[in-house]
């Protein structure tokens, strides 16, 4: 079970995020992070070979960059917190975990019970408390809240809090420095936070492309129906990209600046990761082989003469499932 977003009787109204915001979380991640590399190559499509530039972000500390965001986060409210909670069922957990940890805070990540051994494991890693409550995200996400007040902690969220969508979004800042010219950037969505972040920071000057699964289109929904909608999760991605609505702050970002979205089938990302494997030994979870998928299935076709930057995002995974 992923980061599925609590359908709350009452939405939060959260803050606008903007580039100044990713400028500053740049400058607050500085030697925290890593600027991960980029690689241009060729990889094989429907056609034929295709050019690509891929975002090696799965090398990021915990496989994930989600840690961006946590980081981001807890430097931004100071010294005073000592404690952390978080609901999740995987990625963000290990990131909250890996922050806390670097920043000397205590971690509790509340795990539906579904959550898989191989993330609970990571978390533990990094020395945070995990407590089972539940068999939904939904569950934990309010068992989570109870707590964060019971103990005056500090509350992450998943993927919906501007400290963790601007920390995200240094991604795009580096491609600025990494890419040549101004491609087109394809970006897994899970809870809408990645895609959002890096959308924020190149604004219109490229244009940011939200993939997929077809058996979670969060993002696809929310712009048909201009807000958001909650859907039923069906896709072998659903351990990491599996909310169930899109976050406040993706839809209002994914509006301001025109990001699309495009749909994948759950066999062209288990293609993907196998390729990816195969061709390069390189290990990412599903989520990580998503934006590749659109491009090696034909759903995203680039123009003539164009590299799209493909993100993957994440190396959360079981090595057995190769």
């Amino acid at each position: 079970m992923s980061e599925r977003a609590l359908v709350e009787p009452q939405h939060r109204t959260s803050r606008r995020v903007y580039r100044s915001d990713v400028r500053a979380a740049r400058k607050r991640l500085a030697g925290q992070i890593r600027k991960t590399p980029v690689f241009h190559t060729t990889v094989a499509g429907p056609h034929g070979p295709v050019p690509v530039t891929l975002k090696l972000e799965y090398l990021q500390h915990g496989g994930t960059f989600k840690v961006r965001g946590s980081l981001n986060a807890l430097l931004e409210s100071g010294t005073d917190t000592e404690q952390v909670v978080i609901a999740s069922g995987g990625n963000a957990g290990i990131a909250a975990a890996l922050a806390s940890a670097r920043l000397g805070k205590a971690c509790t990540v509340v795990v539906p019970e579904s959550a898989p051994h191989t993330k609970v494991a990571a978390m533990w890693s990094y020395g945070a408390e995990v407590l089972w409550h539940g068999t939904t995200y939904a569950e934990a996400y309010s068992y989570a809240t109870d707590l964060a007040t019971e103990r005056a902690a500090l509350q992450l969220h998943a993927y919906d809090l501007p400290a963790v969508v601007a920390g995200a979004g240094v991604v795009g800042l580096e491609l600025e420095e990494q890419v040549r010219g101004r491609p087109p950037v394809l970006v897994a969505v899970g809870g809408g936070g990645l895609v959002a972040g890096i959308a924020t920071a190149l604004g219109r000057r490229q244009q940011v492309i939200g993939v997929e699964p077809e058996g979670i289109p969060i993002l696809h929904a929310a712009l048909t129906a201009n807000r958001p909608v909650d859907i039923d999760v069906s896709s072998i991605a659903a351990d990491s990209l599996g909310a169930t609505r899109i976050g406040d702050i993706g839809l209002d970002i994914a509006r301001r600046y025109d990001v699309r979205s495009v749909l994948v089938t759950d066999d062209a990302i288990a293609t993907a990761r196998e390729y990816l494997w195969r061709e390069f030994r390189v290990v990412v979870e599903l989520a990580g082989a998503t934006a590749l998928a659109a491009v090696q299935s034909g759903a995203y076709i680039p123009a003539d003469g164009e590299r799209p930057v493909v993100v993957l995002c994440g190396a959360n995974t079981d090595l057995a499932v190769l």
